[in-house]
């Protein structure tokens, strides 16, 4: 059982920028694809941004694409999303997830092992 933690949330204006990291245990993250969720209070979660176990293929939340990259790397069992351009409707909990079959997006199915969040939150 991969098991993820997530790190780099904070409280940034609006236009700023936060850097998220989800850092998993385990000998076989190489083998997952890996996603990026949120949660904002009142909703329900949604998926934000996918990648593939090798990084060749990434999938993005429509109201994203062109500000959030997300990027992995392997050898450090580590998964990134890098948040530009930040709005208050970003604010949300943001959890990372795996999923050992492909990726379904954008429904964001099949993703599970969810770490503990970590909270953003952009001030107007």
């Amino acid at each position: 059982q991969v098991q993820l933690v997530e790190s780099g949330g904070g409280l940034v204006q609006a236009g700023g920028s936060l850097r998220l990291s989800c850092t998993a245990s385990g000998r076989t993250f190489s083998s997952y694809a890996m996603g990026w969720f949120r949660q904002a209070p009142g909703k329900e979660r949604e998926p934000v941004a996918a990648i593939n176990w090798s990084g060749s293929n990434t999938y993005y939340k429509d109201s994203v694409k062109g500000r959030f990259i997300i990027s992995r790397d392997n050898a450090k069992n580590t998964v990134y999303l890098q948040m530009n351009s930040l709005k208050p409707e970003d604010t949300a909990v943001y959890l990372c997830a795996t999923s050992s079959g492909g990726i379904s997006w954008p429904s964001g199915r099949g993703f599970g092992a969810w770490g503990q969040g970590t909270q953003v939150t952009v001030a107007s």
